[in-house]
């Protein structure tokens, strides 16, 4: 009794001839408020995954945020589950103003970091250099490696000395291999292993 607080004017006259007053809603829209003047599409903002909605995820991002299915992750995903209770950081993708939603994305943040740390990678990598990646494809004429954002080639006839009739026989996929880098490709921003 006696403390102030904000509320909404819902209802000059509800069913009952009182005023209507939410507090909810006056929260609600102060946070739209705040959202709509402090971030513009393409900003980044904090936000924690709270439920699991068709299509996607919801985000409270200070208000309710949308984040469809597509910009989830940059990877599959088996289980959106995992994500719930989580904190990330998402980028604002659409904000409308009429219906007072807002679109987010990990997705693109997560392709942006891929992308520097290619970059930065790319900078820094040499032949000769012994590197470590990871088996993401297996093909008749060879491996390819995930070498921290970068493609790697491992030709069949650079894996053995032996002759063998597929990689298959050597590697397994999401196997880890010590490879040295023999020629890199900057215009394709690949290397030969």
């Amino acid at each position: 009794m006696g403390s102030e607080c904000e509320v909404y004017l819902d209802q000059t006259e509800g069913e009952d001839g009182q005023i209507v007053l939410s507090r909810e809603k006056a929260k609600r829209q102060r946070q739209w408020e705040h959202i709509s003047t402090n971030c513009n599409e393409g900003s980044i903002i904090r936000g924690k995954v709270m439920r699991k909605v068709k299509g996607g995820l919801m985000v409270d991002i200070g208000m309710e945020a949308f984040l469809p299915g597509s910009q989830i992750d940059n990877k599959r995903i088996k289980n959106l589950d995992e994500y719930i209770g989580h904190e990330f950081d998402f980028k604002i993708l659409k904000i409308n103003g009429e219906r007072k939603n807002i679109v987010v994305s990990r997705r693109e943040i997560l392709e942006e970091e891929r992308i520097s740390r290619k970059a930065e990678l790319l900078g820094n990598i040499q032949e000769g250099e012994v590197r470590v990646g990871v088996v993401k494809n297996i093909t008749d004429f060879g491996v390819f490696l995930d070498l921290d954002g970068i493609d790697g080639l491992l030709h069949i006839t650079d894996m053995t000395w032996k002759r063998i009739k597929h990689p298959s026989e050597m590697v397994q996929l999401g196997q880890e291999l010590e490879v040295v880098i023999l020629h890199l490709e900057q215009r394709k921003r690949s290397c030969k292993l």
